[in-house]
């Protein structure tokens, strides 16, 4: 067996879609023989993953899978190998900083908060 990493495309829909079209890109890891294999199982969770649900608001929210985007045969899991990578450009690049700052105090703090609740 083989692994790969797939990227799979989800569409967001708000009640009747009136506005900014949202993309959930998803990476995923997925066994398979061979690539092949590996893009039809990524496509089955796709489509199974595909999902409705009412927000607070009453409004249906749907996630469609839209299809696989990117599939990657991984040739060995190593400690700090490179899965993915994406170029990001901004024109508020003190923003983009401060945001990516956020996240990584968010994942720390969370991190922090279930290691206390082991103990």
């Amino acid at each position: 067996m083989n692994w790969y990493l797939g990227k799979l495309v989800f569409r967001i829909i708000c009640g009747e879609g009136q506005h900014t079209p949202q993309f959930d890109e998803q990476l995923r890891l997925i066994s398979a023989a061979n690539e092949e294999v590996a893009f039809a199982k990524a496509v089955i969770l796709g489509e199974r993953e595909q999902e409705g649900f009412y927000n607070q608001e009453q409004k249906l929210v749907q996630w469609k899978f839209i299809n696989v985007a990117e599939l990657y045969k991984l040739s060995g899991l190593l400690d700090g190998a490179e899965l993915y990578s994406r170029i990001q450009e901004t024109d508020n690049p003190n923003l983009y900083i401060e945001l990516t700052n956020k996240k990584a105090a968010h994942i720390r703090l969370n991190t922090t908060h279930k290691f206390l609740e082991l103990l």
